[in-house]
């Protein structure tokens, strides 16, 4: 692998914890449509994969129509959208570690399955001073991860090789994502997702707080021997 030049995040589980305002969306949209709600914990399993299979996920079985998702999104989208910032917030470090990587030069990019109003408005929000070189999400024509093309498009608009980009998740969609695109692969501990999801869906590093992303990426990037 080449000296890295560019390192793409994932935003759920990665960047912020969302769980409970996404948890506390979904249980708002399900119960306006009649629907029983589900535990917080639950909506860690999910996520990751976009809006229209959370609710997918959410809905009972034998409503998993695709008018009831039609019907879920009318409630869900303008409830988020006054509600996304109630209870997220980045994870430990996560500030500080995208200064300190801004600041050797690397290029810092997201690749999110959020749809895209959202996690421009969130990055926005928490994370103002870092300038990223792309910030996508969900977007109208676009495949959700794990397929590449999203990590495609952000590596031709930096100018970057596969070779030369880190992948971080918290996910076995991210890893999937890293993997179908050439990219190395670090899963975080802290997310959504056990370590053993991560493992299981190729990781090829794995850290446990930002002072091994820190770490990992000093080495990877050639920063350190």
């Amino acid at each position: 692998m080449q000296h890295t030049k560019l390192i793409i995040f994932d935003l759920d589980g990665t960047l912020l914890n969302t769980i409970l305002d996404l948890a506390h969306s979904t249980n708002h949209a399900l119960e306006k449509n009649g629907f029983p709600a589900h535990p917080i914990e639950t909506y860690k399993y999910f996520v990751g994969n976009g809006i229209h299979k959370l609710f997918e996920r959410a809905l009972p079985e034998g409503e998993k129509t695709e008018e009831n998702i039609t019907k879920m999104r009318k409630v869900f989208l303008p409830y988020y959208e006054n509600h996304n910032t109630e209870y997220t917030e980045p994870y430990k470090g996560i500030p500080e570690l995208l200064h300190m990587l801004q600041s050797k030069g690397l290029k810092l990019a997201v690749a999110s399955n959020k749809y895209q109003q959202a996690t421009e408005v969130l990055i926005n929000k928490y994370f103002p001073e870092i300038s990223f070189t792309s910030v996508f999400g969900q977007r109208e024509g676009v495949p959700v991860k794990p397929d590449p093309a999203v990590v495609f498009e952000i590596l031709k608009i930096a100018c970057v090789q596969a070779t030369e980009a880190l992948y971080i998740g918290d996910s076995g969609v991210d890893m999937k994502t890293a993997l179908n695109s050439g990219v190395t692969s670090i899963g975080v501990t802290w997310g959504f997702r056990p370590r053993s999801e991560l493992e299981a869906n190729g990781a090829v590093y794995i850290a446990g707080s930002t002072s091994d992303i820190l770490h990992l990426t000093d080495r990877i990037s050639g920063f350190v021997p």
